[in-house]
């Protein structure tokens, strides 16, 4: 059975304003608790290097396939151990436009014969998300703020 994370937050910035934060992975260190480093091209098909730690949970290095860029729209990656479905891991940024500003999802769907083997990836990685989220709208909007003055 799959397991599907999608936690949203809005910001207070147009998508435009959003996206160069989300696409400078080399400032990634100094501001995401989650993602604390990533590097590679962010082209269809390209091989990225990322390493990602949960609150709580050791760090652990990947190297997925970039699926999508669509810029201030969309970036998604697939990342798997070893072969294509033993465990497999879509991860997905998107903005979409709001009234106010934008809306950020976060999500990732991991499937694969391994994943009912991982009980706690929800409770392992959703609070990851929630913080990498907030750290996001905060960098995002002291920025636009900083802009604005």
């Amino acid at each position: 059975m799959p397991v599907h994370l999608h936690p949203t937050i809005d910001i207070a910035a147009s998508p435009e304003e959003v996206w160069p934060v989300l696409a400078d992975f080399a400032s990634y260190p100094a501001w995401n608790p989650f993602i604390r480093s990533a590097a590679g091209s962010l082209a269809v098909g390209e091989r990225l290097s990322i390493r990602v730690q949960p609150p709580e949970g050791k760090a652990m290095r990947f190297r997925p396939t970039v699926r999508v860029v669509r810029e201030a729209r969309e970036l998604a990656w697939l990342g798997r151990l070893l072969v294509p479905g033993l465990f497999d891991g879509e991860h997905r940024f998107a903005l979409e436009p709001t009234a106010t500003g934008s809306r950020f999802v976060h999500e990732e769907r991991f499937t694969g014969v391994l994943v009912p083997f991982f009980r706690d990836l929800r409770q392992r990685y959703l609070p990851a998300f929630e913080q990498m989220n907030d750290a996001l709208k905060r960098r995002v909007e002291a920025g636009s703020a900083a802009v604005a003055a």
